[in-house]
Protein backbone atom coordinates (compact mmCIF):
# COMPACT_ATOMS: atom_id res chain seq x y z
CA UNK A 1 0.00 0.00 0.00
CA UNK A 2 1.00 3.54 -0.73
CA UNK A 3 -0.78 6.39 0.70
CA UNK A 4 -0.02 10.12 1.45
CA UNK A 5 3.42 8.53 -0.08
CA UNK A 6 5.58 11.34 -2.40
CA UNK A 7 6.83 13.18 0.80
CA UNK A 8 7.44 15.78 -2.09
CA UNK A 9 3.97 17.06 -1.11
CA UNK A 10 1.89 18.60 1.21
CA UNK A 11 -0.54 16.04 2.53
CA UNK A 12 -4.15 16.31 4.49
CA UNK A 13 -6.24 14.25 6.17
CA UNK A 14 -9.05 14.87 8.26
CA UNK A 15 -9.05 11.97 10.42
CA UNK A 16 -12.59 12.47 11.86
CA UNK A 17 -14.03 12.14 8.90
CA UNK A 18 -12.25 8.90 8.07
CA UNK A 19 -14.20 5.44 8.95
CA UNK A 20 -12.53 2.86 10.97
CA UNK A 21 -10.49 0.03 9.42
CA UNK A 22 -9.95 -3.54 11.37
CA UNK A 23 -6.38 -4.55 11.71
CA UNK A 24 -5.41 -8.17 12.00
CA UNK A 25 -5.93 -8.10 15.86
CA UNK A 26 -10.15 -7.64 16.71
CA UNK A 27 -10.98 -4.83 18.63
CA UNK A 28 -8.03 -3.26 17.24
CA UNK A 29 -8.96 -0.30 14.37
CA UNK A 30 -7.01 1.99 12.93
CA UNK A 31 -7.42 5.48 10.30
CA UNK A 32 -4.21 5.38 8.21
CA UNK A 33 -2.77 8.60 7.54
CA UNK A 34 -0.17 7.85 5.51
CA UNK A 35 1.26 4.69 4.89
CA UNK A 36 4.08 2.74 2.72
CA UNK A 37 3.99 -1.34 2.97
CA UNK A 38 1.45 -3.92 4.35
CA UNK A 39 0.95 -5.30 7.70
CA UNK A 40 4.64 -3.98 8.47
CA UNK A 41 5.18 -0.42 6.94
CA UNK A 42 6.49 2.53 7.21
CA UNK A 43 2.75 4.68 8.94
CA UNK A 44 0.89 6.85 10.37
CA UNK A 45 -1.93 6.28 11.41
CA UNK A 46 -4.50 7.13 14.59
CA UNK A 47 -4.91 3.43 16.07
CA UNK A 48 -8.14 2.53 18.56
CA UNK A 49 -8.15 -0.14 21.11
CA UNK A 50 -11.39 -1.18 22.35
CA UNK A 51 -12.16 -1.77 25.92
CA UNK A 52 -10.26 -4.89 26.80
CA UNK A 53 -8.69 -5.71 23.36
CA UNK A 54 -5.08 -6.30 22.91
CA UNK A 55 -2.37 -6.48 20.53
CA UNK A 56 0.02 -9.47 19.98
CA UNK A 57 3.61 -9.30 21.34
CA UNK A 58 5.91 -7.83 18.96
CA UNK A 59 9.28 -6.09 18.55
CA UNK A 60 9.20 -3.35 16.76
CA UNK A 61 12.11 -3.57 13.74
CA UNK A 62 11.73 0.16 13.15
CA UNK A 63 10.93 1.92 16.06
CA UNK A 64 7.40 3.35 16.88
CA UNK A 65 6.53 6.43 18.57
CA UNK A 66 3.10 7.41 20.05
CA UNK A 67 0.76 9.76 21.97
CA UNK A 68 -2.07 8.70 23.74
CA UNK A 69 -5.37 10.38 22.54
CA UNK A 70 -7.85 9.15 25.15
CA UNK A 71 -8.05 6.68 27.57
CA UNK A 72 -5.31 4.24 29.12
CA UNK A 73 -2.72 2.48 26.89
CA UNK A 74 -1.21 -0.58 28.66
CA UNK A 75 1.68 -3.08 27.88
CA UNK A 76 4.14 -4.62 30.56
CA UNK A 77 5.87 -1.45 31.32
CA UNK A 78 3.03 0.40 32.58
CA UNK A 79 -0.15 2.20 32.26
CA UNK A 80 0.10 5.62 29.78
CA UNK A 81 -3.45 7.98 30.62
CA UNK A 82 -4.31 10.33 27.65
CA UNK A 83 -1.06 12.96 27.07
CA UNK A 84 1.36 10.08 27.74
CA UNK A 85 4.33 10.11 25.15
CA UNK A 86 6.53 7.28 24.09
CA UNK A 87 9.06 6.73 21.79
CA UNK A 88 10.07 2.76 21.80
CA UNK A 89 13.18 2.46 19.55
CA UNK A 90 13.91 -0.55 16.73
CA UNK A 91 14.74 -3.81 19.20
CA UNK A 92 12.31 -2.73 21.60
CA UNK A 93 8.86 -5.52 22.34
CA UNK A 94 6.11 -5.24 24.00
CA UNK A 95 2.48 -6.56 24.58
CA UNK A 96 0.52 -3.70 24.01
CA UNK A 97 -3.44 -3.72 25.09
CA UNK A 98 -6.32 -1.35 27.26
CA UNK A 99 -8.49 -2.71 29.33
CA UNK A 100 -10.78 1.03 29.52
CA UNK A 101 -10.13 1.42 25.72
CA UNK A 102 -7.53 3.96 24.27
CA UNK A 103 -7.11 6.01 21.14
CA UNK A 104 -3.41 6.80 20.28
CA UNK A 105 -1.71 9.01 17.42
CA UNK A 106 0.99 6.12 16.12
CA UNK A 107 4.42 6.11 13.72
CA UNK A 108 5.76 3.19 12.85
CA UNK A 109 9.18 2.35 10.92
CA UNK A 110 10.31 6.29 11.35
CA UNK A 111 13.63 5.59 13.38
CA UNK A 112 17.18 6.04 12.79
CA UNK A 113 18.36 2.34 12.63
CA UNK A 114 20.99 2.99 15.15
CA UNK A 115 19.17 5.02 17.88
CA UNK A 116 18.32 3.33 21.70
CA UNK A 117 16.68 5.92 23.11
CA UNK A 118 13.54 4.98 24.68
CA UNK A 119 11.06 8.07 25.88
CA UNK A 120 8.14 7.45 28.18
CA UNK A 121 6.60 11.18 29.16
CA UNK A 122 2.89 12.69 30.94
CA UNK A 123 2.66 15.86 29.06
CA UNK A 124 0.45 16.63 31.73
CA UNK A 125 3.15 16.86 34.03
CA UNK A 126 5.27 19.41 31.96
CA UNK A 127 4.97 22.72 32.02
CA UNK A 128 4.30 24.44 28.61
CA UNK A 129 6.73 27.37 27.73
CA UNK A 130 6.29 30.86 25.56
CA UNK A 131 8.46 30.49 22.30
CA UNK A 132 10.47 33.46 21.81
CA UNK A 133 9.57 35.32 18.95
CA UNK A 134 6.22 33.24 17.90
CA UNK A 135 3.48 35.47 19.89
CA UNK A 136 0.80 33.13 20.64
CA UNK A 137 2.35 30.06 21.07
CA UNK A 138 3.50 27.92 24.36
CA UNK A 139 5.23 24.57 23.69
CA UNK A 140 5.90 21.53 25.52
CA UNK A 141 8.93 19.79 24.23
CA UNK A 142 8.56 15.86 23.64
CA UNK A 143 11.76 15.05 21.97
CA UNK A 144 15.10 16.30 20.13
CA UNK A 145 18.15 15.15 18.48
CA UNK A 146 20.24 16.41 15.28
CA UNK A 147 17.20 14.70 13.45
CA UNK A 148 13.88 15.87 14.81
CA UNK A 149 11.87 17.79 17.14
CA UNK A 150 8.62 16.93 18.37
CA UNK A 151 7.01 19.33 20.68
CA UNK A 152 3.22 19.91 21.99
CA UNK A 153 2.26 23.39 20.60
CA UNK A 154 -0.81 25.42 22.32
CA UNK A 155 -2.00 28.40 19.70
CA UNK A 156 -3.78 31.47 21.24
CA UNK A 157 -7.31 32.11 19.77
CA UNK A 158 -6.98 34.11 16.73
CA UNK A 159 -2.89 33.90 16.94
CA UNK A 160 -1.46 34.15 13.32
CA UNK A 161 1.04 31.47 12.92
CA UNK A 162 4.46 31.11 10.87
CA UNK A 163 6.87 28.64 11.00
CA UNK A 164 9.65 27.66 8.63
CA UNK A 165 10.98 24.52 9.05
CA UNK A 166 13.82 23.36 7.11
CA UNK A 167 13.12 19.24 6.86
CA UNK A 168 9.64 19.20 6.75
CA UNK A 169 6.73 19.41 8.82
CA UNK A 170 3.93 17.64 10.33
CA UNK A 171 1.06 18.77 12.33
CA UNK A 172 -1.66 16.65 14.11
CA UNK A 173 -4.93 18.67 15.23
CA UNK A 174 -5.44 17.51 19.46
CA UNK A 175 -8.06 20.02 20.13
CA UNK A 176 -9.72 23.04 19.00
CA UNK A 177 -8.87 24.46 15.05
CA UNK A 178 -7.33 26.65 12.44
CA UNK A 179 -6.89 27.46 8.53
CA UNK A 180 -4.17 26.83 6.26
CA UNK A 181 -4.25 27.05 2.26
CA UNK A 182 -7.88 27.80 2.50
CA UNK A 183 -8.83 24.43 4.65
CA UNK A 184 -10.30 23.80 8.10
CA UNK A 185 -8.33 21.79 10.69
CA UNK A 186 -9.80 20.54 13.45
CA UNK A 187 -9.42 17.21 15.86
CA UNK A 188 -7.78 15.09 14.10
CA UNK A 189 -7.12 16.58 11.51
CA UNK A 190 -2.93 15.89 9.90
CA UNK A 191 -1.19 17.83 7.97
CA UNK A 192 2.54 16.83 6.81
CA UNK A 193 4.79 19.94 4.51
CA UNK A 194 7.43 18.92 2.66
CA UNK A 195 10.82 20.69 2.79
CA UNK A 196 10.94 24.33 1.94
CA UNK A 197 7.33 24.76 2.56
CA UNK A 198 6.27 27.06 5.56
CA UNK A 199 3.51 26.96 8.04
CA UNK A 200 1.58 30.01 7.98
CA UNK A 201 -1.80 28.92 9.73
CA UNK A 202 -5.13 31.40 11.30
CA UNK A 203 -5.98 29.90 14.67
CA UNK A 204 -9.69 29.50 15.24
CA UNK A 205 -11.69 31.76 18.12
CA UNK A 206 -11.09 28.95 20.79
CA UNK A 207 -7.64 28.56 19.81
CA UNK A 208 -5.48 25.02 19.33
CA UNK A 209 -3.58 22.47 20.55
CA UNK A 210 -1.20 20.59 18.29
CA UNK A 211 1.35 17.70 18.27
CA UNK A 212 4.24 18.69 15.83
CA UNK A 213 7.15 17.01 14.65
CA UNK A 214 9.79 19.00 12.56
CA UNK A 215 12.87 17.96 10.23
CA UNK A 216 12.62 14.55 10.18
CA UNK A 217 11.55 14.51 6.28
CA UNK A 218 15.30 15.11 5.59
CA UNK A 219 15.67 11.81 6.61
CA UNK A 220 12.72 9.84 4.85
CA UNK A 221 13.69 5.85 4.84
CA UNK A 222 12.99 5.01 1.47
CA UNK A 223 14.27 1.20 2.46
CA UNK A 224 10.44 0.65 4.74
CA UNK A 225 9.19 -2.94 4.56
CA UNK A 226 6.92 -3.55 1.67
CA UNK A 227 5.67 -6.47 3.08
CA UNK A 228 4.60 -8.14 6.01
Amino acid sequence: MHLNADFSRRAVVHGAALPWQPSPMAGVERRMLDRIGGEVARATSIVRYAAGSRFSSHMHGGGEEFLVLDGVFQDEHGDFPAGSYLRNPPGTSHTPRSEPGCTILVKLWQFDAADRTEVKLDTARIAAREVPGRPGVMATPLFADTRETVRLERWAPGAAIVLPPQGGLEVFVLDGGFTEGGEVFAVHSWLRLPIGVPLTAAVGPHGCRVWIKEGHLRYVAVGAPTTG
